[in-house]
């Protein structure tokens, strides 16, 4: 999940919310009202810098409000990347609670497949309108969440937007085929939804990745049951509030917290038509396990170890730009980065001059600040393991030619945030744990190159083939160089640039289906064929 789509705009509204739950009899599950556009409720209080929020309400949902579990036998603190701070507790969903929102989605799907393709496209319309509306809101809590600056965070919520949006005007596509037999019969085709499917997400693009995965889901027909990462759980519940006040039927986009046990639950579900996954290589095998045994279809939408060709006629600056964006957008945590950096010789010296030089001019700290460009890695483990990476491409020989160490802000109150510095890496070579191994973390390793051929090799010697881009004034090598690429998703002269329009996913290792573009339908849907018989029947018998 990666990429930048939107104009930035600038200028924080600052207000507080308060919201409280109704009182329930015990013996039921403790739901809240849906949000109103207007009305917006959450328990905390925007501000214009990190380390004033503290989330108190549930963060499951199902039957058309939050729910809170009763009888919660497992829970965890959810962290502020920002300044380490509890955030909130993640109330984990067990089979009962799993059920319960499977029920809920079921009993949606029955109504909202049976809607034109026209009603689900009015009610997508608007959920895109309440998105726009609450747009810095959202953006807001996805950095608080997440710790992507808010520059990013409101691209994030444009590219969700715009994702509902487009899917909305595919809600009528949904088509078949006539074909003519002999003797006046014929056939027709039928593309029908699937029913209740599953959404995992991942915690680089917590909202964004939501949207991605229910927007062609609702425009096909189906429902779905989303669970979020328990890293970053707090914005899948915000769409699901916009869906509902845009008028879905209750139940159709459920929110069920947890880790790999509900993950498990989820896809092992009898009444679970499909599963999409965003994340890692190891998980997405599992998952890919799990759904074989239900003969379930899967999207998955895996990692990558990309490459990024900068050749010597490139345009220098647009290539350190393009370098910049394939390794250090959202800190470097996108599965599309093309963090090999493949430069040929000749224009190796003038690229890391300038590459490193933008990369210490890079500005870190409050990721709610306007000015921030990069704010704190996702958790404390995450940073200890991308740190990890830097020490160990040292002594493997590669040269650090800045960045690669612990961060810490003038702020205060951000001192336990988790942060670190940009890092480029030098000398680097192929056999290098840091070439090798994705980082997804801030680090950009450089590699030198000679001839089209020899980068061609070296570039797809990969079990991975999310992405990889190509920077080059000359147009017939550009198109040369991608079609030998062993990648789903290319980039020429360009990088981590994901219209909406257009399908995103990976070739190998780095996943299976797509999602994003008109080809999207197909993976959420399924298709009926129909033989009319227009006379007697020719029987052998």
């Amino acid at each position: 999940m990666a990429g930048l789509r939107g104009v930035v705009a600038f200028g924080i509204r600052y207000t507080k919310y308060s919201f409280s739950l109704p009182q329930m009899p015990s013996h039921r599950l403790l739901k809240t009202v849906r949000l109103a556009v207007r009305n917006t409720s959450c328990t905390f209080a925007r501000s214009a810098c990190s380390g004033s929020r503290e989330i108190r309400d549930p963060l499951n949902f199902w039957c058309g409000g939050r729910v809170r579990i009763e009888h919660v036998k497992n829970s965890e603190p959810v962290y502020e990347p920002a300044t380490g701070h509890v955030l909130c507790h993640l109330e984990h969903c067990g089979p009962p609670e799993v059920d319960q929102a499977i029920k809920s989605a079921q009993a949606a799907f029955r109504q909202w497949s049976k809607m034109a393709g026209m009603d689900r496209a009015r009610v997508m319309l608007e959920a895109a309108r309440i998105i726009q509306a609450r747009r810095e809101e959202i953006a807001e809590i996805e950095v608080v969440n997440n710790g992507k600056s808010i520059t990013e965070a409101r691209l994030d919520v444009d590219s969700a937007r715009l994702c509902i949006e487009y899917f909305a005007g595919l809600a009528c596509s949904l088509a078949g085929q006539h074909v003519q037999l002999p003797g006046g019969s014929f056939a027709y085709t039928r593309r029908e939804p699937l029913g209740v499917c599953v959404g995992i997400g991942a915690w680089n693009y917590p909202f964004q990745i939501a949207a991605w995965k229910s927007a062609p889901a609702l425009a096909c027909g189906n429902a779905m049951v989303f669970k979020p990462s328990p890293v970053t759980p707090v914005t899948a519940v915000l769409l699901a509030e916009v869906y509902a006040q845009a008028g879905v039927p209750e139940g159709l986009f459920n929110v069920v917290q947890g880790g790999q046990d509900t993950g498990t639950l989820l896809c092992q579900h009898p009444d679970v038509a499909k599963v999409s996954f965003t994340g890692s290589v190891p998980t997405g095998k599992k998952i890919m396990e799990m759904a074989a045994s239900g003969v379930k279809p899967v999207t998955l939408e895996l990692g990558g170890k990309s490459p990024l060709i900068i050749f010597e006629d490139s345009d220098l600056e647009n290539a350190v730009r393009g370098a910049l964006m394939a390794n250090f957008l959202s800190q470097g945590q996108v599965c599309s980065n093309g963090t090999r950096v493949f430069v040929q010789r000749a224009l190796l010296a003038q690229f890391l001059e300038e590459v490193v030089r933008r990369t210490k001019a890079i500005q870190i700290g409050d990721p709610l600040l306007e000015q921030t460009r990069m704010g704190p890695l996702v958790s404390r483990p995450h940073l200890d393991k991308v740190l990890g990476y830097v020490a160990q491409a040292k002594k493997e020989g590669a040269r650090v030619l800045c960045g690669g160490e612990p961060f810490v802000p003038a702020d205060p109150k951000l001192r336990e945030g988790y942060y670190m510095s940009p890092c480029v890496l030098d000398d680097c070579t192929d056999n290098m744990t840091c070439v090798r191994e994705e980082i997804f973390g801030p680090v950009m390793s450089v590699l030198a190159f000679d001839t089209e051929a020899e980068v061609l090799q070296r570039a797809n010697d990969t079990s991975m083939g999310l992405a990889a881009g190509v920077f080059t004034k000359d147009v017939k090598r550009a198109h040369r160089v991608i079609e030998q690429l062993q990648a789903g998703s290319c980039f020429i002269n360009n990088y981590n640039i994901t219209p909406v329009e257009v399908p995103f996913g990976g070739y190998k290792a780095s996943g299976i289906g797509r999602e994003n573009g008109q080809v999207t339908m197909e993976f959420y849907s399924q298709l009926k064929t129909v033989v009319v018989e227009m006379g007697d029947v020719d029987s052998l018998f």
